[in-house]
């Protein structure tokens, strides 16, 4: 899967040298039909990127039953939460079918925007546009994040 990286629309126009960076930070996720890939309160470590599979986001709301929000499906984003800041994930994802995913790791996503700014930018702009039809506002909420991510790595540095 690692090896299709420059054809997944996420890379393209990246660079032999740019995906060669990108490309260790990613590993590969499969999954059979019916997995639990995480549940709501989770520590958020991951964002996931679908190349096969559909998987439904549940969220279960403290005073009643869980809920399916949605269905995912090949080039879906899910696990947003390991990028925006969360600790935790903020809902629950179960494979409907069997599931091949690439993922990163949130925090490397952000160390690779410090150490590689474009690229770094580039991709979570990317990610942001895939998955903004279910988050209002999600380019201009992402752009401020990386702004102020930007900001605070300049201070550490002073």
């Amino acid at each position: 899967m690692l090896d299709a990286l420059p054809y997944i629309p996420l890379f393209q126009g990246f660079n032999t040298l740019q995906i060669e960076i990108i490309k260790p930070l990613f590993e590969e996720y499969v999954c059979s039909a019916n997995t639990v890939i995480f549940e709501q309160g989770d520590l958020a470590k991951y964002i996931y990127l679908i190349i096969k599979g559909e998987v439904a986001i549940h969220f279960k709301p403290y005073d009643g039953p869980s809920l399916t929000l949605t269905r995912l499906r090949s080039g879906d984003v899910f696990g947003w939460s390991a990028v925006i800041g969360s600790t935790k994930y903020t809902s629950s994802i179960f494979s409907e079918s069997q599931i091949e995913a690439i993922r990163i790791r949130g925090d490397h996503l952000w160390a690779l925007a410090s150490d590689h700014p474009e690229i770094g930018k580039t991709i979570i702009n990317r990610l942001a546009l895939i998955v903004s039809p279910r988050w209002e506002n999600a380019h201009s909420q992402i752009q401020a994040l990386f702004d102020s991510r930007r900001e605070d790595l300049k201070g550490k540095n002073k």
